[in-house]
């Protein structure tokens, strides 16, 4: 039988989307992931298979950290890129205080972080940490969007590192199924299927991006919670929902 690989998307804040999917293939799929060989993501994507592949008890956990940093950052004047405000910090706090001591020797040849180098351009994929901390910075790195994230690259093994989702935002690895997860409608296997969508795609870092308004908002969505009572933030309650009801129904997907 041939095995099966999962890949997380880059997303932004939409990563809630893949808490949920997480939730309900932990939940509801025990079998399926006794089977899953190994874990790739890009930007939140990275987040969401390491914390799948080392501790899914803190799913819940994850939940509640995604909420609270949305609305941290949704309060500020100028969202994330406020003076002052260190959006890597809060999200290094967050992966501490989540991952375990050992997760890196977990995920050891079995997870595939999507980095891009800021020297050549190019992406890469690490699957081998030293320790938990080259682990969190390699993280971290996936899920630096420049500006965005602050002016500073992250620095890994004398190189500089950006977001991985600007180069590889859906890792599908060369052996074995590559089982693809997205907030973002497309040709994927688990993903949003949107009513009156047409076949219309556009390939961003690997990764085909419907083009439906839909998904216009769900891009947004990834950076900022939007204020009440606009259509974006009618999107973001359907993602909930979407989450809480992926938690008792597990999806499944063509083969």
């Amino acid at each position: 039988m041939k095995h099966i690989n999962l890949s997380f998307a880059a997303c932004g804040f939409l990563g809630i989307y893949h808490l949920g999917a997480a939730a309900a293939l932990y939940r509801h799929g025990k079998k399926l992931l006794k089977v899953v060989k190994d874990y790739a993501g890009a930007s939140a994507g990275s987040l969401a298979a390491t914390v799948l592949l080392t501790v899914p008890d803190n799913i819940e956990k994850c939940e509640q950290f995604t909420y609270g940093f949305a609305e941290e950052i949704r309060k500020l004047d100028f969202g994330a890129v406020t003076p002052g405000y260190d959006f890597m910090k809060r999200l290094r706090e967050g992966i501490e205080s989540i991952l375990p001591s050992n997760a890196h020797e977990i995920v050891e040849n079995r997870l595939y972080v999507s980095v891009t180098n800021v020297r050549n351009g190019r992406n890469y994929l690490f699957s081998s940490f030293a320790s938990r901390e080259d682990l969190i910075k390699v993280l971290l790195a996936s899920s630096f969007i420049p500006v965005y994230a602050g002016m500073k690259p992250v620095e890994y093994k004398g190189e500089k590192w950006v977001d991985g989702g600007l180069t590889n935002g859906l890792p599908v690895l060369p052996a074995g199924r590559t089982v693809t997860i997205s907030p973002f409608s497309g040709r994927l296997d688990i993903c949003p299927q949107d009513k009156g969508r047409v076949d219309l795609y556009v390939k961003l870092a690997k990764q085909d991006i419907m083009l439906f308004l839909t998904d216009f908002y769900r891009s947004i969505a990834s950076f900022v919670m939007m204020k009440e009572n606009t259509e974006g933030s009618r999107l973001i309650i359907a993602i909930k929902k979407n989450f809480i009801r992926k938690k008792k129904e597990c999806c499944l997907w063509p083969t």
